[in-house]
Parts: C-alpha cells; sequence; structure tokens
C-alpha cells in the first residue's frame, strides 16, 4: 500500500517538471535514492512531520525509538494562537522486546493514554523505519482505535527509508486527503473563502497577511498547515479558491482538492512588496471567478496602493543605506525567487541563489526576476562561501543557521531567513521588517571592531 501511494505521488500530474520525464524516469521520483545516513535529519518522516506539526489542536504520535521524536521535535518556529499542544512531543518510544514481538500493542496503548491526558481534537500517527521493518501495520491500528474511542486517529504512513523530505511532505498531504479533508461540513460558507496550502506561520508570517485578507473580508477557512485546526482542515474543502505557497511541496493537496471538490488554486508568495500585491489580485480573481462579487477587485486595489505606499515610505529610510549592497542568499524552495524579488526592491543586488531544494518552476522564476545569467547555486561548500565573502563578492548572507559559520568566520554580517528565524517577513509589514534587519546587520558597529587588528598584533606592528 506504501509503495503504490509512492508511485502516486511521483506521478504527479501538477508537476510540469515531472510530466517532461518519461514514463521510467517519472517512477524514479525527484530526488536520488538515499544513502545509509543520508537521511539523518532530511528523511521522509521528517518531513511528514514537520508539514503537519503546525496542526495546533491534534496529539503528533511518533510511533518509533524515541531518537525520532527528538530529531524533530518543535524544529520550526510554528507560532499558534491558541492550542499548545502541537509542542508536546509524543513517542511510543519502542524497545528490543517491540521489535521482537512487534509493537501494535504498544501503539493502541500509547494512543489510548494521550487521548486520555489530553483529550486531543485527533491523534496523528507517524511511522518510523524501525516500526515500518518489523511491520507494524498502523493503518490497523488507527482504526481499530479510532472506532473504539470514537476520536479520528490519523496514521501518516511515511518511514524515513522510503526517501528525502520533499517526498515526505507529500506524503503527509496524502494522508490529509485520505482521513481529514472532506470528512466534516462546516456550519456555513461563503463566497470568500479560501484555503493557503503548504504556509507554516513561522515567527507568525501568517498573521502579517491575514489583517489585509480581513480588511477585504476574505476569510482563510484553513491553513494548510500553519496555526491549524483539525476541524478547519476536515472542513476545508468548502473553500473556493486555493493559494499554494511552499514551492510545490504540497502541490498533490492543491491538485485533487481541484479534481475532487473543484476548487482552482494558484501557486503565489507573500514575500516582497510586488508578489504580495500579485498574490492578492490573484486570489481576488478567483474568488470572482468562483462567485464572489465583483466589487472586491475595486476594493483590493485600494487596499494594494494604501499599503504599498505605506510600505515603501517606510523603506525609504533604509534603501539609501543599502542601495547596492551585494547579497548571497542561501536558502532554498520558494524564498530562492520570492525573496530575491523583495531584496531588489530595497535596492540590494542579489550575487547568488541556492537552488538546491528549488523545482524547475523556482528556476524560471529566478531567471525571469535575475535574467538569464542570474548566478543559481546549485550546492555551495562552506569554503567556496568563505572565499566569496573573502573576495568581498557579497556583503551579507541570508541563510538558515548552518550556513551562518562562513560568514560569521570571516567577520561578515548574516541575517536567518531559515524556518528557525524569529522575525517574520511576509506581506507588506514583513518586507519593511526584512530590510530593517538587514540594515541592523551591515550596519552593527560590532563588525568595524571585529576587523580591527588586536591590541597586541597592533603593538607588534608599531615595534
Amino acid at each position: 500500500m506504501l509503495q503504490n501511494k509512492i508511485q502516486d505521488v511521483f506521478n504527479e500530474p501538477g508537476c510540469s517538471k515531472n510530466q517532461s520525464k518519461s514514463d521510467k524516469e517519472r517512477k524514479k521520483g525527484c530526488t536520488k535514492a538515499l544513502q545509509p545516513g543520508g537521511a539523518a535529519g532530511g528523511c521522509a518522516f521528517d518531513g511528514a512531520k514537520i508539514a503537519l506539526q503546525p496542526i495546533t489542536d491534534v496529539a503528533h504520535l511518533v510511533h518509533g525509538p524515541i531518537a525520532c521524536e527528538g530529531n524533530s521535535w518543535d524544529n520550526r518556529g510554528s507560532k499558534s494562537s491558541g492550542s499548545q499542544l502541537y509542542r508536546t512531543g509524543f513517542t511510543t518510544d519502542i524497545n528490543e522486546l517491540d521489535v521482537v514481538y512487534g509493537g501494535e500493542k504498544h501503539l493502541f496503548k500509547s494512543i489510548k493514554e494521550v487521548l486520555d491526558k489530553y483529550d486531543p481534537s485527533a491523534v496523528f500517527v507517524y511511522q518510523t523505519c524501525v516500526t515500518a521493518m518489523i511491520g507494524d501495520d498502523i493503518e490497523s491500528v488507527c482504526k481499530a482505535a479510532s472506532q473504539k474511542f470514537a476520536k479520528p486517529i490519523i496514521p501518516v504512513n511515511a518511514p524515513g527509508f522510503v526517501g528525502a523530505k520533499n517526498l515526505g511532505n507529500k506524503l503527509a498531504g496524502e494522508a490529509l486527503l485520505d482521513y481529514v479533508i472532506g470528512t466534516e461540513e462546516p456550519e456555513y460558507s461563503t463566497p470568500y473563502d479560501i484555503n493557503i496550502i503548504g504556509e507554516y506561520n513561522l515567527s507568525g508570517e501568517l498573521w502579517q497577511v491575514k489583517p489585509l485578507l480581513d480588511h477585504l473580508g476574505i476569510r482563510v477557512t484553513c491553513c494548510i498547515s500553519g496555526d491549524a485546526k483539525y476541524h478547519d482542515v476536515a472542513q476545508s474543502h468548502r473553500a473556493r479558491a486555493n493559494m499554494m505557497v511552499c514551492s510545490k511541496s504540497m502541490i498533490n493537496i492543491a491538485r485533487k482538492m481541484e479534481e475532487r471538490y473543484q476548487i482552482p488554486f494558484f501557486e503565489g508568495s507573500f514575500y516582497g512588496i510586488s508578489d504580495t500585491t500579485e498574490s492578492l489580485r490573484e486570489i481576488t480573481r478567483l474568488l470572482i471567478q468562483q462567485g464572489a462579487p465583483a466589487e472586491l477587485h475595486d476594493r483590493t486595489e485600494a487596499l494594494i496602493a494604501r499599503e504599498e505606499a505605506r510600505a515603501w515610505q517606510r523603506i525609504a529610510e533604509y534603501t539609501h543605506r543599502l542601495r547596492g549592497k551585494r547579497v548571497l542568499l542561501f536558502t532554498g524552495g520558494v524564498k530562492s525567487w520570492s525573496v530575491v524579488s523583495a531584496l531588489q526592491e530595497g535596492g540590494m543586488e542579489v550575487v547568488g541563489t541556492s537552488v538546491k531544494k528549488s523545482t524547475r518552476e523556482d528556476k524560471e522564476r529566478i531567471k525571469e526576476i535575475m535574467g538569464q545569467d542570474a548566478h543559481m547555486l546549485d550546492d555551495l561548500t562552506p569554503r567556496e562561501m568563505y572565499k566569496m565573502f573573502q573576495e568581498a563578492r557579497a556583503d551579507v548572507l541570508l541563510s538558515g543557521g548552518r550556513s551562518q559559520f562562513a560568514a560569521l568566520k570571516n567577520k561578515m554580517p548574516w541575517v536567518d531567513i531559515n524556518q528557525e528565524r524569529h522575525q517574520a517577513y511576509n506581506g507588506y509589514e514583513g518586507m519593511v521588517n526584512l530590510v530593517k534587519q538587514i540594515d541592523l546587520a551591515l550596519y552593527n558597529p560590532m563588525w568595524a571592531l571585529l576587523r580591527k587588528p588586536a591590541p597586541w598584533d597592533m603593538g607588534e606592528a608599531r615595534t
């Protein structure tokens, strides 16, 4: 059953890159087979867990050794406006006897214990490598537990060894499609209802965009999965339009919701002024196409004009200090192109952007924004990154925490742009915040102090 699901995901019609392949190549999937040890921190289980963990009012129970839960627990700064249950780690913590005799009874008892102690809206059960290899059937256990306790118990069958993180994202989406989406009906629906797919509310970024939509009367029925509630996900099939944010990691959800429930979707971004504007316009267009009043268009344009003017006025305080500064963007996915646009709007020059986790469509977007000679980096070793700073080809690095040391070792500023960050950069307000953080990093007086020779070196120079 799992292999059939994987083949179905590999044959994703919504991915134009996938459809350009031959039948043989399509079956191989999008990534190379993982080598032993290569799955650590980036396996299918990890991808499934980070995709679903922002659903805040459910218990996320990992069926496997405790190290699997430790690897992925709370590894993103996804915020919640309500329940904090999603931040509690649950694991069956199987032992040697479970490996020998099977862990299904252990799993059933763990589900009961979680329900008794926490009474969550649902329990998501994640398969891991060890329990998959010993043959534990989590689908059957979840079905039996759901019938016994009258609560939704959702199996997420994405053991780490089946592939990389992106495959895990899609398998998580399949679990929602199979067991959650469409299982409940909302009390009411409106012509202004939308879903946002692939947005994880990192550092509260969803909350920077939601006021714009609220002002227009557009209701976010569900965000999959940032700050989501189980019942919202279950009722999300009644939305009128879908916006897909995260670089097609959940394209299967958007595409199958269009097939099953006739909900049109588009891929957009809320990073940068122009991308935020285009996303608002596309949401409005789809809603009007689906039956919303035509006057929504005029109200959207009025909001855009007001917010753009306000954002540009605030950015102008920093533009003269940032104009011409060279930025190395070392990230992936949707940020590989959407942040490029945002940086250029701030007057900066992007000397290179990584595309290791980006799709073919992402790369085409980069070429549109930066030109055909865009410096797209498939991979960049720390040594090469360090050399770029030494040769003064970049003034600041925007990346995740693992890449910061090449810049810091070279006494150059670094700004966190990855999921662990503590700043929100979505929407018009987020763009102002991004420019402000880059300005603070570049002009922090500590860099000048760090680059000065040490006092003892200055003394040697005088003698």
